[in-house]
């Protein structure tokens, strides 16, 4: 225990300093905040869907709910039902099991809906492409308004993913 502690005190506190604020990052927010006021008049609600993905892309979608991004102070909220939401963010290509699941939710999402295709799985398939198990893209099953490139895509990407959902209606 002595020798532990030893190397404790001996070797310090070893942390990476936190990040600067992102300017960029500010910028976007706000004339996504610009863009949903004009457009919807409100919050835009976001209905995200897993048809098939690894995963990767869900990971980098909970990282903007944290405190750097923070979605919520936004505006942005996610919701359980398409019929409350405004835009369907729908990641990896789509698994023949999801298919019937994923019309559902775009004719269950009022208009004016919106729909992003996240990474390049949801964008072209990927890896997977279009096999017996698979659709292949999102695009095959239903109509997409903006891809957001990348495996993963950052959580900057899905803003301005986002932004440019928005801003094209």
């Amino acid at each position: 225990m002595y020798q532990i502690l030893k190397q404790i005190v001996k070797t310090g506190i070893k942390t990476e300093a936190p990040p600067q604020p992102d300017q960029a990052l500010r910028v976007a927010a706000a004339r996504l905040e610009d863009a949903m006021s004009r457009t919807l008049g409100r919050a835009l609600v976001i209905r995200q869907i897993d048809a098939g993905s690894c995963n990767g892309c869900e990971a980098e979608i909970h990282a903007l709910s944290n405190p750097y991004y923070n979605l919520e102070g936004l505006g942005i909220k996610f919701a359980a039902s398409p019929k409350h939401a405004d835009l369907l963010l729908v990641t990896g290509p789509v698994a023949k099991n999801m298919e019937v699941a994923v019309k559902r939710a775009y004719e269950c999402t009022p208009h004016p809906k919106l729909v992003v295709a996240v990474g390049d799985c949801g964008i072209s398939g990927g890896i997977f492409g279009e096999s017996y198990a698979s659709c292949g893209r999102v695009a095959n099953v239903i109509p997409v308004d903006v891809v957001v490139p990348g495996c993963p895509p950052t959580p900057e990407a899905l803003l301005i993913g986002i932004l440019t959902a928005i801003s094209a209606k």
